[in-house]
């Protein structure tokens, strides 16, 4: 099969008001930036106990989406599955633009945004996973780059070796991630099992989204598409949401048991809001639902279902991030065990997190800087292939003279 890849034209309306909505939620996003930075964080949903909001869950949740998203370009590029090579591009691309989202959702959380430029970059500290993490990051991105580039220019070689480079860094950023959590001292974060489950959830949201993307794309721009490949990833996801389904069990299950845990156990499931969202959201919603029709003989084999399963599955994995940091921090850390705390300076107990309209503007400004640049990418690079087919045993993809 001779396999050719561009661009798009990049001239309908559908277009140019999609590229003009993203540019007004990026201007919206920035505007409600200033205006925390110049008036504080106050003005936002947190507080002295809850440091941490709605920009620290989309960050979590878009860095879990770059490291996924690799997976599909890992199939070709790791794994040599030719098939999968047209997908490999726009996965990667992807790819960088989410964790560039992530990294724009952590600068926007900043109370001081000056020392998001200095302090990761002069102290380093290995006992401490925010000074690894930043390394992990911007390292992540380079390898995207690296690897596009080779993409790009047919260098098969190099290809392979930044693929398989890229595909164990891509776990070692999301490890190190859930190791911010897994790895610190409160009780429903702290969690050997935390980095792992980032992964498995992690590989399925990108594997997700990358099935929505693809389909939603060759169907806009009438490219042949083998409902086979579609297929084959739902299979995919449905062995990935096994792993996070047995994650979630044992993580809580372990804190049901251990009596010093139970009440942290029992807040976290039965606690409120993020209760809801736990049982709702991502177990019912994000992964049973999905698991169902994924295996499910009639609805597996059927791409609008596999679609809508992958839908469930985004929306999941985001309640998943938003259960891991909220509840966490609303919980009261235990700092005397044994003992009991009469009088203090600050608010002890269960505090409350109410989501703010400004954190909303800014999340959707990052949302709109990474819509924008991804229709740029799709107009300007040659991301997309001319088609999309399984192949025979026999059969390898060639690549049209003008693109090597």
């Amino acid at each position: 099969m001779d396999l050719k890849f561009d661009s798009i034209e990049g001239d309908s309306i559908q277009y140019r008001l999609m590229m003009i909505a993203f540019a007004v939620f990026a201007v919206a996003g920035f505007i409600a930036t200033w205006s925390v930075i110049e008036k504080g964080l106050w003005v936002t949903g947190m507080n002295n106990r809850v440091p941490w909001g709605l920009q620290i869950v989309m960050a979590i949740y878009y860095i879990g989406l770059s490291a996924g998203s690799l997976v599909i370009s890992g199939l070709y590029g790791v794994f040599g599955k030719q098939e999968y090579k047209p997908f490999a591009r726009i996965a990667v691309y992807v790819a960088m633009l989410f964790l560039i989202a992530g990294l724009l959702s952590i600068l926007t959380d900043q109370g001081r945004m000056d020392r998001v430029f200095v302090e990761p970059f002069v102290y380093f500290n290995l006992q401490s996973m925010f000074s690894i993490n930043p390394i992990l990051y911007i390292g992540h991105i380079l390898i995207c780059v690296i690897y596009l580039w080779a993409l790009f220019y047919e260098r098969k070689k190099l290809t392979t070796v930044i693929a398989t480079v890229a595909f164990g860094w891509a776990f070692c950023v999301h490890s190190g991630t859930g190791a911010i959590f897994g790895f610190g001292a409160r009780m429903l974060y702290e969690s050997p099992l935390l980095p792992a489950s980032f992964v498995a959830a992690a590989m399925a949201s990108g594997t997700a989204l990358m099935i929505l993307m693809i389909v939603g794309l060759f169907r806009v721009t009438k490219r042949p598409l083998d409902d086979e490949l579609i297929i084959w990833l739902g299979r995919f996801l449905a062995i990935c949401l096994l792993v996070v389904v047995y994650f979630l069990f044992v993580e809580n299950a372990y804190r049901a048991y251990v009596v010093e845990l139970r009440d942290a156990a029992v807040y976290y499931l039965f606690g409120g809001l993020h209760s809801l969202l736990f049982w709702v959201g991502l177990i019912l919603i994000g992964c049973f639902i999905p698991i169902f029709l994924l295996f499910y003989r009639k609805t597996g084999k059927t791409v609008r279902w596999i679609v809508f399963a992958s839908a469930l599955v985004v929306f999941g994995v985001m309640c998943e991030r938003y259960v891991i940091v909220l509840p966490g921090l609303t919980h009261p850390p235990d700092l005397f065990p044994g003992m009991e705390i009469t009088e203090s300076v600050i608010q002890e107990g269960i505090v409350s997190y109410s989501l703010s309209f400004l954190e909303i503007l800014q999340a959707l400004g990052v949302f709109g800087v990474i819509g924008f640049l991804f229709g740029w990418g799709l107009k300007y690079l040659k991301l997309l292939p001319s088609e999309a087919r399984v192949l025979n045993q026999t059969e390898n993809i060639d690549v049209s003279p003008e693109e090597k």
